[in-house]
């Protein structure tokens, strides 16, 4: 069988939105190739991500990656010392251009800042606000009801994945690392399907020594397996934008390895129509390498 390979595009701010959406749709198409967008829908409040410069590795990760040059002083500030801009409003264009372009989209969030940040502080009902919101902008755009969502940050839990099910959502995509799986979180089992992203992101590998630009292609090739669906999570405003170069030459190389790319609600429902075969898995929070913090895992993973 070929490797077959899934591509899920996370877009996190307006300038994202502006320039780095476009570009990959432009790459996509010129390589033949899919992809699901998922979207941020509302305010753009990047600028208070700051606050995680407390969190253990995010300087680190902060000065090894170049955030000021990937994402730009504008976005920086967006939501502190600027007035944060509507990401839908402002981009409706862009975002019905992707759809009709052929490509998946679902929702991302509505403010990044607000779910990366305080999910895990936020009760039942205002998560249940805040993806509501996203999901009324969403209709809004796109004219019918998201089928799929991906959490900024890989951040998950209990109460969110309680309003995924609300939302009758296809799948979502909110872990790291193993095989789709039903998620269960403290005892309670959830309906919506679950497609971790399989692969590392560029922002995890790039600017450490054992991962120099000219190696991440050929680093990426050996991670692809044969018997799972690859998933990666790839990011508008870096390889859309600051690593756009380097994400060309990993899409050249894909090809010529003749590397199958699919649609994710495509391999959702290739899993769904076995769905007494999709195994239920504890998701836990844990640390992944390269990245800040803690992020959503199926406890099978570690």
């Amino acid at each position: 069988m070929p490797i077959r390979l899934a591509l899920k595009v996370d877009v996190d701010t307006d300038r994202g939105t502006r320039l780095g959406v476009p570009n990959l749709v432009n790459d996509c198409r010129e390589f033949g190739i899919t992809a699901c967008f998922l979207f941020s829908l509302g305010p753009d409040q990047t600028g208070r991500a700051i606050t995680r410069i407390f969190r253990p590795g995010f300087f680190k990760k902060v000065s090894r990656t170049s955030v000021v040059s990937m994402y730009g002083v504008r976005t920086l500030l967006n939501g502190t010392l600027l007035p944060a801009p509507h990401i839908g409003r402002r981009n409706t264009h862009i975002l019905r251009a992707v759809r009709d372009a052929g490509f998946e989209v679902g929702i991302h969030c509505h403010n990044h800042y607000r779910w990366q940040d305080y999910l895990h502080k936020l009760p039942l009902e205002q998560i249940r606000d805040e993806f509501a919101a996203a999901n009324t902008e969403f209709r809004r755009i796109f004219g019918d009801k998201a089928r799929t969502a991906g959490a900024p940050g890989w951040q998950s839990n209990a109460r969110s994945r309680q309003v995924y099910d609300e939302a009758g959502l296809l799948y979502a995509s909110d872990t790291r690392n193993g095989t789709p799986f039903f998620p269960r979180i403290a005892n309670q089992a959830f309906s919506t399907l679950e497609i971790p992203s399989t692969l590392p992101t560029f922002d995890e590998l790039l600017g450490r020594p054992e991962y120099p630009d000219d190696k991440i292609v050929e680093h990426y090739l050996s991670l692809l397996r044969e018997d799972q669906v690859n998933v990666f999570t790839i990011h508008a405003e870096i390889e859309g934008m600051g690593k756009r170069g380097l994400f060309r030459e990993l899409l050249r190389a894909c090809v010529l390895h003749n590397v199958q790319f699919i649609r994710l609600d495509d391999y959702a429902r290739e899993l769904l129509a076995n769905r007494d075969e999709i195994p239920v898995h504890d998701q836990i929070m844990a640390e992944i390498d390269g990245r800040s913090g803690l992020v959503a895992v199926p406890a099978t993973a570690r």
